[in-house]
């Protein structure tokens, strides 16, 4: 991470501790803020989909990001600003300026399936926030796929200066080079990061480190250095927990190995449900394993 590209290193997407009652420990979300920072993470990223942001009042997702600032400080803080309206996004983008951040992570409008004449419009809207933004493409979940070209493009038009990917393509990543080299790629999900990092990406939006921060962040200094005699070891250790980043349960799954390591992970808001037997079973075997591997 650097002063002019603070989403440049290892941000974890932060899971938000709730409390049996399903409140936000505020106290408890500082200092696992503060924690990953002092175990080799970069900053944050509140109000992610990893952050339940979506279940949060509008009082307590903007206490998160101040929280999160109170915590690290704002140049370490890159909210996720989120929203059905362009008009709503842009007030978050603002809210995250004047809390301290120095950028923001922003989706394409979700309420439908946008074409790309709205998604211009909404990148450009956040935009005159004054913050820089960074794109965030899910086209699983979303249904509007940020593809290289339209990403070329809101940088060209100066709307976006980087991109978390989870479109899970790597080959994306040699296209995005070509059509825009100067826009800043970010690894968005767990389980490509080897091949994202060795495709040149800047940095990763990252959710296992919620659990192993020490451990993920060497895993990608390690790959994006190219140093893959560490690396592809380490990887292929994580992998299983690494996967559960990209399926439907992975706000639980991360929030189970945060529990089973020390820290507070806890419930979910409805209406995510609880982790199956059989799915708890398996993120309680390969987090053990990871623990008796040393990479806690």
């Amino acid at each position: 991470m650097t002063d002019h590209h603070p989403w440049r290193g290892v941000l974890v997407a932060t899971a938000l501790p709730l409390n049996d009652h399903l409140s936000v420990d505020f106290d408890r979300y500082a200092e696992h803020c503060a924690w990953l920072v002092e175990n080799g993470c970069d900053g944050v990223v509140p109000n992610g989909s990893l952050g339940e942001y979506q279940v949060l009042t509008p009082e307590e997702r903007a206490r998160v990001v101040e929280t999160a600032v109170a915590a690290i400080g704002g140049e370490r803080v890159m909210p996720g600003v989120a929203a059905y309206g362009s008009a709503e996004a842009r007030r978050w983008a603002e809210q995250a300026g004047e809390a301290g951040c120095r950028a923001v992570m922003l989706l394409p409008p979700n309420a439908y399936r946008a074409d790309e004449r709205s998604v211009l419009a909404h990148y450009a809207e956040v935009a005159r926030s004054g913050l820089p933004v960074v794109a965030y493409n899910n086209p699983i979940d979303t249904k509007v796929d940020l593809v290289p070209e339209l990403l070329a493009r809101l940088h060209g038009e100066g709307h976006i200066r980087g991109v978390k990917e989870f479109s899970g393509d790597v080959r994306r990543a040699y296209r995005l080079a070509e059509l825009a080299p100067e826009l800043d790629l970010l690894i968005g999900a767990d389980d490509v990061l080897l091949e994202l990092a060795v495709a040149g990406a800047k940095g990763w939006v990252a959710g296992y480190p919620n659990a192993l921060p020490r451990a993920c962040a060497e895993l990608y200094r390690a790959a994006a250095g190219g140093d893959l005699g560490t690396a592809l070891p380490l990887y292929r250790q994580l992998h299983p927990l690494l996967r559960w980043d990209s399926q439907v349960e992975f706000v639980q799954a991360i929030k189970l190995s945060m529990d089973i390591v020390g820290r507070h992970g806890g419930p979910c808001r409805p209406p995510r449900a609880a982790l199956l037997p059989d799915q708890e079973a398996a993120v309680r075997a390969a987090t053990e394993k990871a623990v008796a591997a040393g990479l806690s």
